[in-house]
């Protein structure tokens, strides 16, 4: 009795099986989405912090500016209005009242 050692060889590197290649899909889109949402929220603290120290910026300008990070934050996640209109209108409401005491 001859026992065959090359048919019970296991490779040493086998490719990824199909849960492997979507768990690694998935964490690269997650990280993208992280990243994504850090630059989002860097961008919204600036133009708040620009409208709050700025004295020389009129309400015109607060306004575009405010414009401009929507349509920007709405670029980087599509579809995504009822969430930007739940979290950053109010804040951007909030802060053009009390800098431009507008009711």
């Amino acid at each position: 009795m001859s026992v065959d050692n090359q048919s019970s060889e296991v490779p040493l590197e086998q490719p990824p099986t199909n849960g492997e290649a979507v768990a690694a899909t998935s964490a690269e889109e997650r990280a993208e989405e992280e990243w994504l949402l850090r630059r989002m929220q860097m961008m919204m603290n600036l133009v708040m912090q620009t409208i709050a120290q700025d004295g020389s910026l009129t309400v015109d300008e607060a306004s575009q500016m405010i414009a401009d990070s929507r349509k920007a934050a709405l670029a980087m996640f599509p579809g995504k209005e009822l969430a930007y209109d739940l979290i950053w209108r109010p804040r951007f409401q909030r802060l053009m009242r009390e800098r431009f005491r507008i009711m």
